[in-house]
């Protein structure tokens, strides 16, 4: 069983964000960690997901997809100074309402060099949230890759970080509903990835498929860019995941240990699969099971203990390859880089087995114990349940309504022939390789 001392983040980033504390309160070796794990989180986007990404379109759209993930790591920074920090977590000593944070902090007035929260300084704090804030739009970009305008999508990111990311993340860190109800969601699951799987699925569903899906094969243009983008991923999650712990101590190191772990057996797991049904085990398959096993652990990565990332992991891997075959070959769907089947269905795995595998009571599957006030499976069950819902629901229906604003101001798709030459050079007027 893990040490009890450890606790969700939720817990720690809402006290965080609501105690004022003082410069004698700094902890230089919380601070350093922070610091490698903001960078590595940062590492995740640029160049994890943009490698990841871009080896997994064809050849006509590599540049696109690195320069969506490039223009939204400088645009969601600016994004996230203005009024996304505020939004999502408000003041410091100040008591946040449910919905949203308060104005307090609008372009980071409040922020000072000197500004300690917790144990760490409040600039570390807002860079590494920016962080966050910079990859779960880049996420989305997987749902219309090969197909949406660069225009649209930056109009988009921006309305959807401020109107959908910043309150879902203040209801879950930042002192809101979720966070109070007793949600554990140590370092996104709902705040990340059923958010960006949800809107990736709304995306595909709006745009519609690309040409010659289901009729075309559209495999990836250079897998050995997508391996090296999952290993920078893999490395990088451990700041996303052990850096939610806003600490160097036991938390941290069981967040790291347990989401390496989860990883290994999603890859192992998603392999099996291929090679139990199709004969051979794919490179391409081994790298997407680690991401959902990484997507899936996330959210219980500091309620869980090893055996029970195992079965998270394993889990998984089988989940999340089932999901990608049903919405592709059954319901044609075109989530052109798998955003929801991996994310969003991870997300909601891993949230709702936060739930069951907190449990003080299953010997060596336990993990660190409910939430405040709750004392059973199913009462926690409820919570996480309550968690999913709310994040898909709102998700799904803002999303939706930004889509529909975006396509009447700018389109959202460009037409048949640009997408048949390719957004390289309709968008760009370059190409990725010129041999």
């Amino acid at each position: 069983m893990l040490l009890r001392t450890i606790k969700p983040a939720a817990a720690l980033i809402a006290l965080i964000a609501a105690s004022p504390a003082s410069a004698s309160d700094l902890s230089g070796a919380d601070t350093a960690w922070l610091l490698t794990a903001t960078a590595l989180v940062l590492f995740m986007t640029l160049p994890g997901l943009s490698l990841f990404y871009g080896g997994l379109v064809r050849v006509r759209n590599v540049l696109s997809v690195l320069m969506q993930c490039f223009a939204l790591a400088a645009l969601m920074s600016l994004v996230w100074f203005v009024a996304g920090y505020t939004l999502a977590f408000g003041s410091s000593g100040v008591d946040q309402g449910p919905w949203l944070g308060d104005m307090g902090n609008l372009f980071l007035s409040g922020i000072s060099m000197d500004g300690v929260n917790g144990s760490i300084p409040d600039s570390l704090f807002v860079m590494f949230q920016m962080t966050f804030a910079i990859i779960t739009p880049a996420l989305i970009v997987g749902g219309f890759a090969e197909r949406m305008r660069f225009s649209a999508m930056l109009i988009f990111c921006v309305a959807w970080v401020l109107l959908v990311y910043a309150p879902i993340c203040h209801w879950v860190w930042g002192g809101g509903w979720l966070g109070s109800m007793g949600l554990q969601d140590f370092a996104g699951g709902t705040v990340v990835h059923i958010s960006a799987g949800v809107a990736a699925l709304v995306a595909a569903v709006m745009m519609g498929p690309r040409r010659g899906f289901g009729s075309v094969a559209m495999p990836p243009h250079n897998l050995t860019m997508t391996v090296t983008g999952a290993g920078m991923l893999w490395v990088g999650w451990f700041g996303f995941n052990a850096g939610s712990a806003v600490a160097a101590d036991q938390s941290a190191a069981m967040a790291m240990l347990v989401t390496h772990l989860s990883a290994a057996c999603g890859s192992l797991a998603w392999m099996a699969m291929e090679w139990l049904r199709h004969g051979k085990p794919s490179v391409l398959g081994i790298v997407t099971g680690m991401v959902a096993g990484l997507g899936t652990i996330t959210p219980a990565s500091g309620s869980v203990g090893p055996a029970a990332a195992v079965v998270i992991g394993l889990t998984a891997g089988v989940v999340c390859y089932f999901a990608t075959i049903t919405l592709k070959n059954r319901l044609k769907i075109d989530d052109s880089l798998d955003v929801f089947p991996v994310h969003g269905i991870g997300g909601i795995l891993g949230t709702l087995m936060a739930g069951i595998f907190c449990s003080p009571h299953l010997g060596i599957f336990s993990g660190n114990g409910f939430s405040d006030g709750v004392d059973s499976i199913a009462g926690q069950l409820g919570i996480q349940a309550t968690g999913v819902v709310a994040t898909f629901v709102y998700t799904a229906i803002a999303s939706w309504i930004l889509f529909k604003v975006v396509d009447a101001i700018v389109g959202l798709r460009v037409d048949d022939d640009e997408e048949t030459i390719g957004l390289d050079l309709v968008l760009h007027d370059e190409r990725g390789y010129d041999l």
